[in-house]
């Protein structure tokens, strides 16, 4: 549910009119705004903000870990909208137990390498994803090592 005082922003009121559903929270904090979308919504969310207000541009996609909480991980989104010089942020809550979430790469090609670097760093897993696989760390290596549990000292067999 959209909060009262994001309904005064114009972008926030027409997502939650596209899909009431969708918008969970959100705030707009130091020029900043943020919308947390369920993560289900997330691609039907991207492609309304894209073709029907503009925000063509994906300029990145990360994620942070909130261990021990649950839902453990978010994982952000920053779109930007080059025709009014406006961004976003939209987050998605996700399971530490069975990371994963869709893909947006069907809405902007540019997620591509951004989601093969959170599931190679973080092991959270895009759904439809056209080449899920490691980018930074070698096939071989094991474990996700941004995660807050990941062992920073001794052996990693």
């Amino acid at each position: 549910m959209l909060p009262d005082h994001l309904r005064e922003r114009a972008v926030a009121a027409a997502v939650a009119d596209f899909d009431a559903d969708a918008v969970t929270t959100g705030k707009y904090d130091r020029n900043e705004f943020t919308l947390e979308i369920a993560p289900p919504k997330i691609v039907s969310i991207c492609g309304f903000l894209k073709y029907d207000q503009k925000f063509v541009r994906l300029s990145a996609v990360t994620a942070v870990d909130r261990y021990p909480m649950e839902p453990r991980f978010e994982v952000v989104y920053h779109v930007h909208s080059i025709e009014r010089n406006e961004r976003i942020r939209l987050k998605c809550r996700v399971s530490g137990v069975d990371p994963v979430i869709e893909s947006v790469t069907s809405v902007w090609r540019s997620a591509n390498w951004y989601e093969r670097e959170v599931f190679d760093l973080f092991g959270i897993r895009f759904l439809n994803h056209p080449d899920l696989r490691r980018i930074l760390m070698p096939d071989d290596w094991e474990g996700h090592p941004l995660r807050k549990d990941y062992p920073i000292t001794g052996s990693r067999v």
